[in-house]
């Protein structure tokens, strides 16, 4: 069947996109902590508290990813599960907003439905734009899922303006808090739009029909078909190979590296410039809140596109060495430098670039080992590693600032992305034996 006789592809990229982009607003979630933990302000939550409801979204997200959405797409399509997602989200954030200073209130709402309806909207992408693309897996989804790391500077921005150091693209208008708006009434607005864009994007969430294939492309026969997708491994099967193990580690490691910086570096950054740095608590406020919303997530989702791109000219498995060896010395790097303006940058933006590439990396790599026809059951069971790495990462990072104690969130990610390079090193495809 020729591509010229069905939709064109490159629109499934964009629903996907603008998709990503309202799910990814889970990274946004340092535009609230620091408002959320003020001695004098409406909510005064604890660090932990805050990085437990992070926690609980994070954990919700790949729950329900794996146990509800890799099924029910398959069954019914990935349109009518993304519209759920949607919905869900929305209304999840709508009653955080509802909930006041409630810490159960925004825990079950931003935390619990939020991170569930991202967990059903999420997978639809990915698992739609690999049947599309499987010419292109790892640029594929890394543009597929690069909204989801660009989605939380937009989100982030919007409260404060979208100023980027010296640059102000918003002079006059200092964000929505600026303009008055309490963190309520922000979860109930981004409620409303997640739910309607989320849904439009799903528009174009269908997958090609059976059969199809890009023009000119002649899917790999024999030996080269074990690394790229052409066997088709079920749930079952896939999780008694050691690559699944593997992959699992390998992903936890990162998840857990990336998501403990995007819960605390709002909280990190403000003490580390403040205690160490000597900038008075305003001006580091607005360097923290830089490094978040540009540095670490523009970097994010440039991550997902260059990692993605990368992987296809490098190998799945050298990418990911590579890619862990770089976060370790870098999480290790960051506690030191990151009491300086400039470190912050850095250091927010390598980290933010690595973790990005997970989303690229791992997707793409399911699909490599255990087959293109099933990555949307099988990726989710991958998925559970990034749900254990936003309980400990976050969690570890917020203890560890309520202790004072920094450097011991930092330097043990640091060296458990070094062993996670160790174990992708030993990767090989893995065998049919059933």
């Amino acid at each position: 069947m020729s591509e010229n006789k069905v939709m064109n592809r490159n629109l499934v990229v964009v629903g996907a996109i603008l998709i990503q982009l309202c799910l990814g607003a889970i990274y946004a979630w340092s535009a609230f902590t620091g408002k959320l933990t003020a001695v004098d302000g409406e909510f005064q939550l604890s660090k932990t508290q805050t990085q437990i409801i992070f926690s609980v979204g994070l954990a919700s997200f790949a729950v329900v990813m794996a146990l509800i959405a890799g099924k029910w797409q398959a069954k019914v399509g990935p349109r009518i599960v993304a519209i759920t997602g949607g919905l869900i989200m929305g209304l999840g954030y709508i009653i955080g907003g509802l909930s006041g200073a409630s810490f159960w209130g925004i825990l079950i709402g931003v935390g619990l439905m939020g991170g569930a309806g991202i967990g059903l909207g999420y997978v639809c992408p990915i698992a739609t734009c690999v049947k599309w693309f499987p010419d292109k897996k790892g640029m594929i989804t890394g543009l597929a899922v690069a909204g989801f790391g660009f989605g939380a500077l937009i989100w982030i921005k919007l409260t404060s303006g979208f100023v980027f150091g010296p640059v102000d693209l918003t002079p006059g208008w200092n964000g929505l808090y600026g303009a008055g708006w309490t963190v309520s009434n922000v979860f109930m607005l981004y409620g409303v739009l997640f739910a309607i864009l989320v849904g439009l994007g799903s528009i174009v969430m269908v997958n090609p029909p059976d059969g199809w294939k890009p023009k000119a492309w002649i899917p790999p026969t024999g030996a080269a078909a074990s690394s790229s997708g052409q066997k088709a491994f079920a749930v079952s099967q896939m999780i008694r190979t050691p690559q699944y193990w593997s992959l699992f580690t390998t992903f936890m490691v990162g998840a857990t590296a990336g998501l403990m910086v995007i819960g605390v570096i709002g909280l990190f950054g403000r003490d580390a410039l403040t205690m160490r740095g000597g900038f008075d608590p305003a001006r580091a406020t607005i360097i923290t809140g830089t490094a978040m919303g540009l540095f670490y997530a523009l970097m994010n989702g440039l991550g997902r596109i260059i990692w993605g791109s990368l992987s296809d000219k490098l190998g799945r498995k050298y990418s990911i060495v590579l890619m862990s060896l770089l976060q370790g010395i870098m999480m290790i790097a960051f506690y030191f430098i990151g009491s300086m303006e400039w470190g912050l940058y850095i250091g927010a933006a390598i980290i933010g670039f690595n973790f990005g590439g997970n989303f690229a990396l791992f997707p793409a790599a399911t699909a490599d080992f255990f087959g293109n026809k099933n990555v949307g059951t099988n990726y989710p069971w991958i998925f559970m590693a990034y749900g254990v790495g936003g309980i400990v990462g976050p969690i570890l990072g917020g203890a560890m600032g309520d202790a004072r104690a920094w450097m011991w969130a930092f330097i043990p990610a640091g060296i458990a992305c070094f062993i996670a390079a160790t174990i992708a090193l030993m990767l090989k495809p893995p065998r049919e034996s059933f």
